[in-house]
């Protein structure tokens, strides 16, 4: 019987901050011209290898990955998160190293030695 009267329930979710794709677009602007500001502080505060070129082109890639999410709850979460690394950043509680993982991992690793003298040199073995 519930088979046959099975109605269309729309579950309604409450929005974390933003309440429409407008608002969500406005914040995720802010917070990209917010980092886009504090990068030259960043580099200089930390001593960082990298330039400010090179840190603003990865906030750009970082921004375009998450370019193709829709949904408004997902973005606030996006948002939050990126807010909370900034102010982690402009406190100082983030260390360098901490930057140069999450913003250049692929740069930070090292190749590992494959020969036997290579990895005895290096403490390998």
């Amino acid at each position: 019987m519930a088979a046959k009267s099975a109605v269309n329930i729309a579950r309604q979710v409450k929005p974390l901050v933003s309440t429409t794709p407008l608002d969500a677009k406005i914040r995720v602007l802010s917070l990209y011209k917010a980092w886009y500001r504090h990068i030259p502080y960043m580099v200089k505060d930390f001593d960082i290898a990298p330039t400010v070129k090179d840190c603003r082109d990865v906030l750009r890639s970082s921004f375009k990955k998450n370019s193709h999410v829709r949904d408004i709850r997902v973005i606030d979460m996006l948002v939050i998160k990126g807010q909370q690394d900034l102010k982690e950043v402009v406190e100082h509680w983030k260390q360098p190293n901490h930057i140069m993982a999450k913003w250049f991992s692929e740069e930070n690793v090292k190749e590992r030695p494959k020969d036997f003298i290579s990895k005895f040199l290096a403490g390998h073995e």
